[in-house]
């Protein structure tokens, strides 16, 4: 099952990857960023976005390397049209990017969260959109994946250029431990906020029977 993409022509593979050992794991109650910015409503000169937490039933996260950025691995994310409801374009974004349609909704983080373009990239994506914007306000949602693995698709639904190469169920802490460092504190972030659902039953059954 752990085999590399083979190129754009097929739906692209699934990539195992192991917790590194150079690196340790994340203890999810402490920050190793500066705390993400939480806002009510996006600020002036933020483009509007969505990311998706995609987990599977094992509780791990979906994770896709980008194209054309090397190492770079993030979980779903892209931009909300002027008025559309951003749950449905938490939906769109995920299957436009994954392929997948099979998805619960589960969880909705209630504010914004932001983070800041670097200046290279920055530069870049606003000559790209031909836009000023700083950086990307957030709105985050949860997802369970109901369907089987060969409904993922890194080709997508067909309606934009595809936006990863290989992609991977990770851990939480692998998730934080593989983020580009000017996202590292959303995810962080989303992590805590989400972490709850990334207990098994078991797991809270025998939490819940120690404090009694």
């Amino acid at each position: 099952m752990a085999v590399k993409a083979s190129g754009l022509m097929g739906k692209f593979s699934c990539l195992k990857l192991p917790v590194s050992a150079s690196k340790p794991l994340v203890v999810l109650s402490v920050a190793l960023s500066p705390p993400a910015r939480t806002v009510e409503s996006p600020p002036v000169g933020y483009r509007k976005n969505v990311g998706i937490c995609l987990v599977s039933p094992c509780r791990k996260i979906f994770t896709a390397s980008k194209i054309h950025v090397p190492d770079t691995w993030q979980m779903p994310q892209g931009g909300a049209d002027e008025g559309e409801d951003l749950r449905n374009a938490a939906f769109r974004e995920l299957r436009e990017e994954t392929g997948v349609t099979s998805a619960e909704f589960i969880a909705e983080i209630p504010n914004w969260l932001t983070y800041d373009f670097p200046r290279e990239v920055k530069d870049k994506l606003n000559r790209k959109w031909r836009t000023s914007y700083k950086g990307q306000a957030q709105k985050w949602f949860l997802f369970k994946f109901t369907g089987k693995e060969d409904e993922i698709n890194l080709l997508g639904d067909g309606t934009a250029k595809p936006e990863f190469k290989v992609w991977s169920w990770m851990l939480p802490e692998q998730v934080i431990e593989h983020a580009v460092y000017f996202k590292r504190p959303v995810y962080e972030h989303v992590i805590k906020q989400f972490n709850p659902y990334f207990v098994d039953e078991e797991k809270k059954d025998s939490m819940n029977s120690s404090k009694d």
